[in-house]
């Protein structure tokens, strides 16, 4: 295990992560397992939104199909049939999401919503506006969920990182920096950072540096909360730039 993800481990492992929290109330009802469920399924409903839709089924019936299929997951039907999928809530939750689809269709598409159930409340109208953006490729739908998904997860970790700096009182240094974590061709120098924050080039370059190894850490920790044993986060972040590498032609 390399050092950087050995940080991330709690007193008790990954027993309170979310997606293994979730995995270890089982068929239970715990109200901490359903609350992680839902938290995890409220950051990443969009990468099977934009699944569904690049499946070839029109936005209206992509919101309810998406709706739906979270409304039955709240209720656990679908993760008393996670079996190999367990160990990455990506990987489950795209397999059970083409169970549900399959099902779907089998029933000539008599969808059921709604009934009283518990349901996430998402924002449609911005998704549907997401996509819009989504490059006009033949790329797969798979290939579609999987970089959203890793593009999702990112987002997560900078209003993380946004929010420490917020609570530091540091929100202009912030969206000074963050262009250094991106890699950006056209990100100023170190000399221009200093010049913009009102202070030394050398102090903008340990901020960097203290800013890409805090960015590193909580998308570690990010990423353990969609796996259930430690050893399988450096093979998660591996796949997850491999996917946002992965970019339509």
């Amino acid at each position: 295990m390399s050092h950087q993800t050995s940080e991330l481990a709690h007193p008790q492992g990954f027993a309170s992560t979310h997606w293994s929290l979730v995995l270890a109330a089982g068929r239970g009802d715990a109200p901490e397992a359903q609350s992680a469920l839902a938290a995890l399924c409220q950051t990443y409903w969009y990468p099977l939104y934009a699944y569904v839709r690049r499946s070839g089924h029109p936005a209206d019936e992509a919101r309810d199909l998406t709706q739906e299929f979270f409304a039955r997951l709240l209720e656990k039907r679908y993760l008393r049939a996670a079996d190999s999928e367990r160990g990455r809530f990506r990987s489950f939750l795209l397999t059970a999401f083409k169970r549900f689809l399959s099902k779907e269709r089998h029933q000539a598409g008599a969808l059921k919503r709604g009934g009283g159930r518990r349901m996430l409340s998402l924002d449609f109208e911005q998704g549907e506006s997401r996509f819009l953006l989504e490059p006009a490729t033949d790329v797969t739908a798979e290939t579609i969920y999987e970089r959203r998904w890793a593009l999702a997860l990112l987002d997560r970790v900078m209003i993380r990182l946004r929010e420490e700096f917020e609570q530091a009182g540091k929100r202009d240094d912030f969206d000074r920096l963050k262009v250094f974590l991106t890699g950006d061709a056209e990100a100023p120098s170190h000399r221009e950072a200093a010049a913009a924050l009102g202070t030394t080039e050398a102090a903008v370059k340990v901020a960097v540096y203290r800013l890409r190894r805090r960015f590193r850490y909580l998308l570690l920790a990010e990423i353990a909360q969609t796996v259930t044993a430690s050893e399988d986060v450096d093979e998660e972040l591996r796949h997850l730039f491999e996917a946002i590498r992965a970019r339509p032609s």
